[in-house]
């Protein structure tokens, strides 16, 4: 598996499984899942991972527990949880802080948002790395501005900003600054799942018939979304960008790793026609927005 060296001085893997799931998945799917490490607790209790350092471990800080003085806690409950003694990478998940009444919302109500402490929550996150319980630690969904405060005032720099990214939104201004700060651009959502209108794209189909692929050739809805998939997340892998797929049919979680296996890259042609795909971008964060409350009065401050 091809790795990114990271600001921190450890490596991650550039193709990342996604367990995070909502309902969560059937019980048919488990097998596949921990056939595969995602279950990671399970895992190591069934001796599936021989040693630790065969796995890199991503977990986040939710937004009801970003206040610094619950992030420490949250962190080690985590760990408790999965059995292990540190994660590998601890992500703020959101620039956002709610109620902690609000933990176990699918949706956080807008009356539960609060202040985001930008600074106290990145130095209870450096704390988190300095008692060795991550060793490496980042964030998520964070825009320039306030990626640039954390590097003016931290010890510890962010070594990855995981966002949305996908051929329809690429993120190329955001990219080229995280480049600069030294950040890693790692990509949720590389396949636009959460909605972004670019699904079937003729250009897509074109690109995976022209390589000879005889599922785009079929009918067949299903196969032909797998071909896409391969060309989408190829073009995620070709950005430097680490990816995060997720699935829970043992066949597809192949097929994503499959996309190692190509004999050539994505040619400049393709890389253009690529680029004409109308941008789309899945998911705001509409719901952290509250223009009548403390916290963020619009989606475009909250991505600044």
């Amino acid at each position: 598996m091809p790795d990114v060296a990271l600001s921190s001085g450890h490596k991650m893997p550039l193709i990342g499984l996604g367990t995070a799931a909502y309902p969560p998945p059937p019980p048919e799917a488990l097998t596949a899942i921990l056939s595969l490490g995602q279950a990671v607790a399970e895992a190591l209790k069934r001796g599936l991972i021989k040693n630790r350092d065969e796995v890199f471990i991503t977990s986040k800080l939710w937004c009801t527990d970003a206040d610094p003085s619950l992030i420490l806690p949250a962190l080690k409950k985590t760990l408790g949880k999965l059995g292990l003694e540190y994660v590998d990478l601890y992500l703020i998940h959101w620039p956002v802080r709610a109620k902690k009444e609000a933990e176990d919302c699918l949706i956080i109500p807008k009356e539960s948002l609060l202040e985001f402490d930008i600074r106290g929550t990145w130095e209870a996150m450096e704390e988190c790395s300095k008692l060795g319980l991550a060793k490496s630690i980042g964030v998520s969904n964070f825009g320039p501005k306030k990626l640039s405060q954390i590097v003016q005032f931290c010890t510890i720099p962010p070594v990855v900003n995981q966002v949305e990214m996908h051929v329809a939104w690429r993120q190329e201004k955001l990219r080229a600054f995280c480049k600069d700060k030294g950040i890693h651009v790692s990509a949720w959502s590389p396949l636009a799942a959460n909605g972004a209108s670019w699904g079937y794209s003729p250009i897509l189909k074109d690109i995976a018939e022209a390589r000879g692929t005889t599922v785009a050739q079929t009918a067949k809805k299903k196969s032909l979304m797998r071909t896409y998939e391969q060309v989408a997340l190829r073009w995620v892998y070709e950005q430097g960008a680490s990816v995060i797929v997720k699935s829970f049919n043992n066949d597809r979680m192949k097929d994503n790793l499959r996309i190692l296996e190509w004999d050539r890259g994505l040619t400049k042609d393709e890389l253009e026609k690529i680029e004409h795909i109308p941008p789309s971008q899945g998911w705001r964060g509409d719901v952290f927005a509250n223009e009548n409350g403390p916290g963020y009065k619009s989606v475009d401050e909250l991505w600044e």
